[in-house]
């Protein structure tokens, strides 16, 4: 009887060790993350050697003014809400110089009205090229890259063109500021 309660007292003094070893290995490869996998990383998404951005006016290549100035300060809200840079207005005083133009500002139909045709629905897409250099190095760290967006408005709901500009100047820059992570 004695030795029946031995082994099995064994048994489970092996079983407790083989467990903690276990859980021992599993903590420590989640500690030590993914990142050598491919997977996961603690890594910082931007630039580390980046801490200031000189942000130029973009040009608008298209007839519909003002769409210009709402991406621009837009872009600027974003890149100092969302990325460890700051806007510095002097390229003399900048680690980077970004820049671009709009390239295109089309309105589509989405939706009319069955009887009469007027439209209920539209969308704005706003494309523009982007450029973003590193003045220290003078690496290009986005190279004329197109980026788009668009909104849709109503008029039926009191929306007008300048309501559905900003907002797709809004998502435009968001998706700038997301070029602007680094590649893993």
């Amino acid at each position: 009887m004695k030795r029946v309660r031995l082994q099995k007292d064994r048994s489970k003094r092996g079983r407790l060790a083989s467990v903690f070893v276990a859980s021992i290995l599993l903590a420590g490869s989640a500690l030590s993350g993914c990142a050598d996998l491919g997977g996961y990383t603690n890594d910082s998404l931007f630039q580390e050697d980046v801490g200031s951005v000189c942000l130029e006016m973009f040009d608008n290549q298209t007839f519909r003014r003002g769409v210009e100035y709402q991406l621009s300060d837009a872009l600027a809200k974003r890149i100092e809400a969302e990325t460890p840079y700051k806007i510095i207005s002097s390229q003399d005083r900048a680690d980077t110089v970004m820049s671009g133009q709009i390239v295109h500002i089309g309105e589509s139909v989405l939706s009319l009205e069955r009887e009469l045709g007027y439209a209920l629905e539209k969308e704005v897409q706003v494309r523009a090229v982007v450029s973003w250099k590193n003045l220290k190095t003078g690496k290009l760290l986005i190279d004329n890259q197109s980026v788009t967006a668009s909104a849709s408005y109503s008029e039926f709901q009191q929306q007008d063109f300048s309501y559905v500009s900003a907002l797709a100047a809004n998502k435009l820059a968001q998706k700038i500021v997301e070029l602007m992570e680094t590649t893993w």
